[in-house]
């Protein structure tokens, strides 16, 4: 593996453990989508397919919440609107909300909604 490969793969882990970080500090319940829609709303798909192959071969280095959470995010290959932060209703945006279609910006929290 090349040093550059290795560099980027290190950022990938760190990144993600940095989310699930940030995540731990909420409700138990809401942790794991929480990790999954920010990777699916802002990770594009090069940065998710890393992802993947580094969990596929041990997922070493990744903090059990992006483990759990990797369950949840939305594999490059799938087809568009599959997954927590990226379906028909996160595009509409929270209730009340314009949604992106008119100008709402999808880098609102991407802390889940509870019910």
């Amino acid at each position: 593996m090349s040093h550059d490969s290795t560099s980027t793969n290190d950022k990938l882990v760190r990144m993600a453990n940095q989310i699930a970080t940030f995540f731990l500090s909420q409700p138990q319940d809401i942790q794991a989508e929480g990790v999954a829609t920010h990777i699916n709303k802002f990770w594009e798909p090069r940065m998710r397919r890393g992802f993947f192959d580094l969990l596929d071969h041990g997922g070493a280095g990744f903090l059990p919440l992006v483990v759990q959470a990797a369950a949840l995010v939305r594999r490059p290959d799938a087809p568009p609107g599959v997954g927590p932060g990226v379906d028909r209703e996160a595009a509409l945006g929270p209730p009340g909300g314009k949604g992106t279609a008119e100008g709402e910006s999808f880098s609102e929290p991407s802390i889940p909604e509870t019910t």
